[in-house]
């Protein structure tokens, strides 16, 4: 059999295995126990949070056989977007007009169940402005056995008319700890172990998508490994070794600029890309950040406990206005290698202004006598005067 991915094979289920979206399963199954179902939902949210999963189970609660359970025939066939009463449209290939027009023609036919019959629009902020309104009278008032789910990752291109008439859920990105908790309970069944580092990096790298964070799990399980370890999704992904990052920092923190030169060349010559050493520092900087600033045991960092142990350690090397400083030149120097004819030099100076950002002081703490000893503010380019 072909083989089907981690995204697909371990979807929700049930609203209880929604992760990360309580509140909105909350307010779905209360709306169908209490009888106050709209003619029309809005879910908006990022990528892989859950939207179009969350509108396959509320089909399920309102024109499938709910009783049934995961394993009923009619919702497993509503789960895979097969089922005759709920009826799934891409509105990314299904968005002029005429498209529109068809599916407000057949609205007006009754379910084949005798119950409500469901349109999920997937993607519905690629419809038209026409699209849209032919459609507004019929989100106003559909036929009474008519509901529809209108799932975007963009709301905000969608006509304020349009959501308006719907009742609106904002599915919000799921937070790493939980993905965390999912990328174990999954390896257990896939009888895979992982370091712990691993997993908390899978689960930042998801940056709140469950799905982006499955993919990528799903890349690792393809080497074949019965163990996942750091080192193979830095392979995977030319990710800087944690070790060749660690030296960089701590040459920084020593204001040797030359060893932090040195460090930086010996990571570009391993192949690694400009653009992803300047991100990965600075998610580094963040969470040096967050540990000198609220303490070792801050809930904000994920990471092992001994990782932890030697991040807070470094963290006491900075204070939280170098870190801010350092965070804020490789955000900036991440923006314009990408477009710039020399990534290096531009690296270099970042890496260079870093070292020695105990020398400067900004003009404000000069005036208010709180610059460091023997700090220099940053010479500021004048505007030229015009000669009269």
């Amino acid at each position: 059999m072909a083989y089907t991915v981690l995204a697909r094979r371990y979807r929700s289920k049930t609203f209880d295995e929604l992760i990360g979206q309580e509140a909105i399963a909350r307010s779905l199954v209360g709306a169908v126990e209490k009888g106050r179902i709209a003619h029309a939902y809005l879910f908006c949210g990022t990528r892989g949070v859950g939207k179009t999963s969350a509108a396959r189970l509320f089909a399920i609660a309102i024109a499938g056989n709910p009783e049934g359970g995961p394993d009923d025939p009619v919702n497993q066939a509503i789960m895979r977007g097969e089922d005759s009463d709920v009826i799934e449209i891409d509105a990314a290939s299904n968005r002029g007009v005429d498209e529109a027009r068809d599916l407000i023609a057949n609205a007006a036919y009754r379910s084949l169940r005798a119950g409500r019959k469901v349109y999920i629009i997937d993607e519905v902020h690629m419809l038209t402005r026409e699209a849209f309104n032919a459609l507004l009278k019929t989100l106003e008032e559909p036929p009474e056995h008519v509901v529809f789910i209108l799932c975007t990752t963009e709301p905000e291109k969608l006509l304020p008319t349009i959501r308006s008439r719907c009742q609106r859920y904002d599915f919000r990105p799921i937070p790493p700890d939980r993905i965390a908790e999912q990328i174990r309970r999954i390896l257990e069944e896939e009888g895979v172990s992982a370091d712990a580092d691993l997993i908390a990096s899978v689960a930042r790298l998801g940056n709140g998508s469950m799905r982006d964070a499955l993919s990528l799990l799903d890349r690792l399980l393809a080497s074949g490994e019965t163990h996942l370890t750091r080192a193979l999704l830095e392979d995977l992904l030319g990710i800087p070794p944690r070790e060749g990052l660690t030296a960089l920092i701590e040459a920084i923190a020593d204001r040797d600029a030359p060893s932090a030169l040195a460090r930086c060349h010996e990571l570009v010559s391993q192949g690694l890309s400009i653009e992803r050493i300047c991100e990965t520092l600075a998610q580094r900087l963040h969470d040096l950040l967050l540990l000198g600033t609220c303490g070792a045991k801050t809930g904000l960092v994920d990471l092992d406990p001994e990782a932890r142990e030697q991040e807070a350690a470094l963290a006491q090397r900075f204070d939280e206005a170098q870190l801010t400083h350092m965070l804020a030149v490789c955000e900036a120097t991440q923006r314009r290698v990408r477009t710039s004819a020399v990534p290096q030099a531009l690296m270099d100076a970042a890496i260079v202004r870093m070292a020695c950002a105990h020398r400067f002081a900004d003009a404000a703490a000069v005036i208010a006598g709180d610059a460091p000893e023997g700090a220099q503010t940053v010479p500021q380019q004048r505007a030229a005067v015009p000669k009269r």
